[in-house]
């Protein structure tokens, strides 16, 4: 059998949304043909914790388990929302020992999850996104330049991170300083963006047997002001699958999504947000480490399809391992 480290937890504020989905990858991995073992991935420690809840310490130098012979683990599973699993750091480490993991490679995890890196490729490539102005922390600003270029409302966002955390939607000129600093508790990079008037859609993208499939499109209608943390994880927003959208916005959705997916040359599973402006799709972000909790919007999209988490998870895996040994 396959053995096989489910990674979960991380060093943000995700790592609560990070443990449902590796507890969803645990219980979907086949016990015939994989031997699961779930390893806990905190600042502070890693862990491996078994079915009767004992730790054993990860060693870091070649990710084995303290007090566990013979255990060499033929793929990683990446569940990790957020920094360390999305960003590129665990990838590259994996790398080095050589390794597989799921998902993509590290400079690709590292382009999507820096917002200002991934708006500025796609918009190479003619990719419809927001007007936006980048800020570094120590560096002075005018919001009325800020302002000039982007419009009011206007989003101010942490340029790495997830979840819509550190996030404000600002309305007036004066509450602008405060989302900022809200904005950099979060990373040391911002970006403001324009606010796009227009309808939230959600499309998952993924890699099965060497094909690329987009995932029926879903509409999210938050009751908050925006899509925020609190909607996405607390029942405040209301998500339509498949989504009621006219046959030529889906069309140019649906070929936009896929496009962005080769563009990045991304791999495993990938949920992006678009906003559609008189039925034009802009790009907002990517997650390359999408939620697969019951409350997430792959899982949901994944069941319209028709297919089933565990071949998705098995695909992944032999996926991962196919392109190391390569």
């Amino acid at each position: 059998m396959k053995k096989v480290a489910i990674i979960m937890g991380g060093y943000s504020k995700e790592s609560i949304v990070s443990l449902k989905s590796g507890k969803v990858v645990y219980e979907n991995l086949c016990r015939k043909e994989f031997d699961s073992y779930r390893i806990y991935i905190f600042k502070d420690k890693w862990v491996m914790i078994d079915d009767e809840n004992k730790e054993y310490y990860v060693n870091k130098q070649d990710f084995t388990i303290s007090g566990m012979k013979n255990i060499k683990f033929d793929c990683v599973f990446n569940a990790i929302h957020g920094t360390p699993g999305e960003d590129g750091i665990l990838q590259a480490y994996f790398e080095l020992l050589k390794i597989p993991y799921t998902g993509c490679s590290f400079h690709h995890a590292n382009l999507t999850f820096n917002k200002k890196y991934c708006l500025t490729f796609l918009k190479y490539f003619g990719i419809n996104t927001a007007e936006s102005f980048f800020l570094n922390k120590n560096q002075v600003f005018c919001k009325k330049e800020i302002l000039r270029r982007v419009g009011l409302p206007c989003f101010v966002k942490p340029n790495r991170s997830g979840s819509s955390l550190g996030i404000s939607k600002v309305y007036e000129e004066k509450y602008l300083f405060d989302a900022v600093q809200k904005a950099f508790l979060e990373d040391e990079e911002i970006i403001i963006e324009s606010f796009l008037e227009g309808k939230e859609v959600s499309v998952g993208v993924f890699s099965f047997k060497n094909e690329v499939i987009v995932l029926p499109i879903t509409e999210i209608i938050s009751q908050n002001d925006f899509f925020d943390f609190e909607s996405k994880y607390s029942g405040k927003s209301q998500e339509i699958t498949p989504a009621k959208l006219f046959p030529n916005a889906e069309n140019k959705i649906r070929k936009i999504a896929k496009k962005i997916y080769n563009f990045l040359n991304l791999s495993g599973i990938s949920r992006a947000e678009y906003i559609l402006v008189n039925e034009e799709p802009y790009f907002l972000e990517i997650n390359t480490v999408p939620g697969l909790s019951e409350e997430s919007i792959f899982p949901k999209q994944l069941k319209e399809f028709g297919m089933s988490l565990s071949d998705v998870f098995r695909n992944a895996i032999y996926d991962s391992i196919d392109k190391m040994n390569k």
